[in-house]
C-alpha cells in the first residue's frame, strides 16, 4: 500500500517561507510492521519510520493540531 502527496512545510532556514515538496510516499511495510514516510527534496530524501501505536499517536496529535487551526 503507498500513498503519494503534496506537502507544504516551513522552511528550516527563515521559518517564514513556505516549501512545497511534491514527492512524499507514506508505505506500509508488512514484515517490520512499520510506516514510513518519505519526504523528497531538491535530491535530498528523508525517511522517518514510525511502528503502529506511534503513528497513531502522530495521526491523533496531528487531527488535534488541525482543528486548532482557525480559517
Amino acid at each position: 500500500m503507498s500513498a503519494k502527496i503534496e506537502l507544504k512545510h516551513l522552511s528550516s532556514d527563515t521559518k517564514s517561507d513556505w516549501i512545497k515538496t511534491n514527492a512524499v510516499s507514506i508505505e506500509c511495510d508488512d514484515v517490520y510492521d512499520e510506516i514510513s514516510i518519505e519526504l523528497k527534496e531538491c535530491g535530498t530524501i528523508n525517511t522517518i519510520y514510525l511502528d503502529k501505536s506511534t503513528a497513531i499517536r502522530f495521526a491523533k496529535t496531528l487531527r488535534t493540531e488541525i482543528n486548532k487551526i482557525k480559517s
